[in-house]
């Protein structure tokens, strides 16, 4: 009887494609710990209202601008103290994490999908259709993009949903100049060759062959967007260009606030520091995001 042999073969040496990604991933400590904050601030924003101690608009007229817990003069009923018309700062905290979260959900999305129907047309498109798509991103891309989110909230009036499209808008043309680098790299490569000799259709080198080889660096931009995404609205909710009150978001929230900077420090502190740790939660799982899929940056 032959001998089997017991030496793995080389496909079983191979790690899995997850177990991969996770071993560059995790070699960005500072990706695992925005992981981790993430992961928590996805929980607040899903079971918010378990969460929250009180409804976020109730108002307790007798705590108006009560200080947080450890400072004199405050009360564990309310452990990050009230705002001025007497509401738990905690509660539209928890409550304030799932707008935000909404929105970098929407926004991302929204501009994912439109850029990369784009961007593949674009690809694969003539060149002068090409060249007129990439002229109209060119153009969009001149503007600053806070300055065009508020433009488009102006035309189509203050509130959370258009504030979500105008952000959504704005991040196009960065999906789509991204996408049309992809595909025009990947388009010269041997495969696509051998798939368009085989007799594959526009549409199956578009979506079955090319997209799925550009999808990485899509992936790390989109995590880096949502994180813009919570920024800008943030923005425009203090500019009073987004949310409006009584909503909870963390930019209204600010806006509200800021006439009681000097006296009450807590009603502007929490919310500003809800959207720094958030932000930079996002940006270092981004980093990480990009350390694991991009090829050129993993060691061997």
């Amino acid at each position: 009887m032959a001998e089997v042999s017991a030496t793995p073969t080389k496909s079983e040496n191979r790690p899995s494609a997850l177990r991969e990604f996770w071993y560059y991933f995790s070699e960005n400590r500072g990706a695992v710990i925005g992981l981790w904050v993430f992961a928590a601030f996805v929980f607040c924003a899903a079971f918010a209202p378990l969460l929250a101690p009180y409804d976020a608009t109730e108002q307790f007229r007798d705590h108006i601008l009560q200080p947080p817990a450890w400072q004199e003069g405050g009360s564990w009923a309310f452990p990050l103290g009230t705002d001025p018309l007497g509401r738990d700062m905690l509660s539209r905290l928890i409550m304030g994490s799932r707008y935000s979260f909404f929105v970098g959900i929407v926004v991302v999305c929204v501009a994912v999908s439109g850029g990369v129907m784009v961007g593949l047309l674009s690809g694969f498109a003539p060149k002068w259709v090409d060249t007129l798509i990439m002229r109209v991103m060119d153009i969009i891309l001149a503007f600053p993009s806070l300055l065009l989110a508020l433009v488009l909230v102006a035309i189509l009036g203050p509130s959370l949903t258009n504030a979500m499209i105008a952000i959504a808008i704005v991040f196009q043309p960065h999906y789509v100049r991204l996408t049309r680098a992809s595909v025009l790299a990947e388009r010269q490569k041997d495969y696509v060759t051998s798939a368009r000799v085989a007799g594959a259709g526009k549409s199956r080198l578009m979506f079955i062959t090319v997209l799925p080889n550009c999808l990485a660096p899509i992936i790390v931009q989109a995590a880096l967007s949502f994180s813009t995404a919570i920024l800008d609205a943030a923005a425009l909710g203090f500019l009073g260009m987004g949310a409006q009150p009584p909503t909870p978001e963390w930019g209204t929230m600010l806006a509200e606030a800021r006439e009681f900077i000097l006296r009450a420090w807590w009603v502007v502190t929490f919310p500003g520091l809800a959207i720094l740790v958030t932000v930079l939660a996002i940006n270092l799982m981004g980093d990480g995001l990009r350390d694991a899929l991009d090829p050129k940056l993993k060691r061997s």
